[in-house]
């Protein structure tokens, strides 16, 4: 996936100014997970409720993750 450079330079990026995006339908006001498109195509994740907590991925993890959600591979059994 993405090498510990590119995860460093992802976790030293100033994100104060990205947008933060929700589910259609959905309310900032409301708990929701939320994603926002960083510099050289990472992606940072949220919940609305929590701002201090960011988790980032490289486009690489996050291309895995989402791959791997439509095939099911989080599936609760």
């Amino acid at each position: 996936m993405g090498s510990a450079q590119e995860k460093d330079e992802l976790y030293a990026l100033d994100i104060s100014g990205v947008e933060w995006l929700g589910a259609p339908g959905t309310s900032p006001d409301e708990e929701r997970v939320e994603i926002a498109h960083l510099p050289g195509g990472g992606i940072a994740m949220r919940s609305s409720l929590d701002h201090g907590t960011v988790l980032r991925y490289t486009a690489a993890e996050w291309e895995a993750f989402v791959l791997g959600a439509r095939d099911g591979e989080f599936d609760l059994r």
